[in-house]
């Protein structure tokens, strides 16, 4: 999978993360301020292959990481510009 791809899918991902958040802003509360969030997506396996090499990079690094499932969408993003 071509990164670029990658950080679209991503960023599609956690704009839907985040619209869920602003309703139950309860579930930020999960997740330490000096962790990282890697959404692992169901539905996209292929996304979710490179998400959790991700967590393993982080992980190596002694960095504290938080997975979070997320059903993938099929809806389009409008681009700007």
């Amino acid at each position: 999978m071509k990164r670029e791809s990658i950080v679209r899918k991503n960023l599609d991902l956690l704009d839907e993360l985040m619209k869920y958040a602003f309703d139950h802003p309860d579930i930020l509360d999960d997740v330490p301020r000096d962790a990282s969030l890697v959404i692992l997506p169901e539905g996209d396996l292929s996304l979710q292959k490179e998400n959790r090499k991700m967590i393993s990079r982080l992980k190596a690094k002694g960095e504290k990481v938080v997975a979070v499932k997320l059903k993938a969408t099929r809806r389009k993003i409008s681009r700007v510009g």
